[in-house]
């Protein structure tokens, strides 16, 4: 990804949208956009958004860099897919989200602070890169502790008892048995090395 151009203090600049569209990922289909609306309507926290995606793009396309590098649309979004899945135009709105996010975070628009949602993804994935499963349990420990420490984890723990409980009953988690492991995790953990590996190389411009 090339450096944000320097530009002037104008509320419009329409060299942004040039921008966006060769170094976002995703955002060179944003031109496929027809303004429908489905991705907004589609969100479950839509309205926690200080602008929809649909919103978001329109600003995009009208040179709008600060106000949407500033929004807090892209901190909102939970990753359901719901977005990309029911867009007609095959838009990856997710992607480029994220993406203007990191850009956000770059250029120091937006500071790196942990959201609720940032902080359930990472307690999901560091079991889940683990154990090459996901266990309710382990989750949800992880999960609350971040928030607080030991007690957050006993107040949201005893807040949540109905949950759990329900999903006992149902036999979705257990209560006594160890956490599922898959076989091989050592090919597993080859695996997530090589994708890091990727990863820091593509961020590098490599």
């Amino acid at each position: 990804m090339s450096t944000l151009p320097e530009t002037s203090n104008r509320k419009y600049d329409l060299g942004f949208a040039r921008w966006v569209r060769d170094n976002v990922d995703g955002a060179d289909r944003m031109n496929m956009c027809m303004q429908c609306g489905v991705c907004s309507g589609s969100c479950p926290l839509g309205d926690q958004m200080e602008h929809g995606p649909r919103k978001i793009f329109m600003m995009v396309r009208a040179g709008m860099k600060e106000a949407v590098l500033k929004s807090n649309s892209w901190r909102s979004c939970v990753s359901c897919y719901n977005c990309v899945v029911r867009c007609p135009r095959e838009v990856p709105v997710k992607y480029i989200l994220q993406g203007l996010g990191a850009v956000a975070l770059k250029e120091g628009y937006a500071e790196a602070v942990e959201t609720d949602n940032t902080a359930f993804a990472k307690a999901f994935w560091e079991t889940a890169s683990k154990s090459g499963r996901t266990d309710e349990r382990a989750v949800t420990v992880r999960y609350f502790y971040a928030a607080g420490g030991i007690g957050s984890l006993m107040s949201k723990g005893m807040a949540n008892m109905g949950i759990a409980m329900g999903l006992v009953m149902a036999k979705r988690m257990s209560v006594f048995s160890m956490p599922d492991k898959i076989k091989g995790r050592s090919e597993l953990k080859a695996i997530m090395e090589k994708a890091q590996e990727i990863q820091a190389r593509h961020g590098s411009g490599t």
